[in-house]
């Protein structure tokens, strides 16, 4: 009688924790005292899934250019604007949209920031494809998760200059501090499509964003992807990924006291 296979033990743990929809600038500053309280080594790695309100944030190399609406516009809209150190040019998150911050530690067996991108990349291929959805990454400034429009079930290997018509589905932007990391992606599910024509996204201005909807796809509540997405984070990260309330996190960091800011040693990882 054949003995029962077991899979084999993973080799680190992530806890995520389901938020809800929360202000950008209150989840920033949740991130900056969970990346501290990581680098202590007060907490394990941390996955942190939400959605936004309407929100435009710039990175480092952001230029204003791309933002295509004025202060006074925005206000009337109702969009949030943060300029944050995280890589990458300007970005759109809003309701509809997954939303995922990990903080983890990538020592001692991880530290490429490449691959940690390349790797958040296949998170939301794999998230696509239950939707049966072939999304593909692009290297260069088109960094992020494509979808061929006329056909998104296939995404062929032909070279990037033959591609007409593509949309991103998800982007990425990082910040890395001594090999901890914050910031994350986006991955547009119900998203309102036409909030990105406020902005010039990534500066990318020859191709749009896209969405599950826009694709014809029945999106789900972005609490049903944000469970939907622990699996694919536990397999390209080689993790075991749990769920865990809100309130846990919150009280972790109640018993952590970060260090003074001017000790902390950050640097920026640019992506988009």
């Amino acid at each position: 009688m054949p003995t029962p296979t077991q899979d084999p033990p993973r080799s680190r743990t992530i806890t995520a924790h389901w938020l809800g929809r929360i202000p950008y600038g209150e989840a920033h500053a949740l991130q900056q005292e969970l990346l501290a309280a990581r680098i202590a080594g007060a907490i394990g790695d941390t996955l942190l899934l939400l959605e936004h309100p309407p929100v435009i944030t710039m990175g480092r190399g952001a230029k204003m250019h791309n933002v295509l609406v004025d202060p006074a516009a925005r206000a009337q809209l109702g969009i949030d604007f943060h300029e944050t150190g995280r890589g990458g040019d300007v970005t759109f998150h809003g309701p509809g949209q997954l939303v995922a911050y990990p903080i983890l530690d990538l020592k001692p067996d991880r530290c490429d920031v490449r691959r940690y991108v390349y790797d958040l990349a296949r998170v939301m291929i794999g998230l696509a494809a239950e939707f049966d959805l072939a999304a593909g990454r692009l290297d260069g400034k088109y960094l992020g998760v494509w979808v061929d429009l006329n056909r998104p079930d296939v995404w062929a290997d032909d070279p990037f200059a033959r591609r007409a018509t593509i949309g991103k589905i998800g982007a990425i932007g990082v910040r890395l501090s001594r090999w901890v990391t914050m910031h994350g992606f986006a991955f547009n599910a119900s998203t309102d499509m036409r909030y990105f024509g406020f902005i010039v996204p990534c500066a990318i201005d020859e191709y749009g964003a896209t969405s599950l909807a826009a694709l014809g796809k029945v999106a789900p509540p972005v609490e049903e992807l944000a469970r939907r997405v622990l699996p694919h984070f536990g397999q390209v990260f080689d993790a075991a990924v749990t769920l865990a309330p809100r309130e846990q996190l919150y009280e972790k960091l109640s018993a952590f006291s970060p260090p003074p800011a001017h000790s902390r040693t950050e640097s920026p990882a640019s992506t988009g």
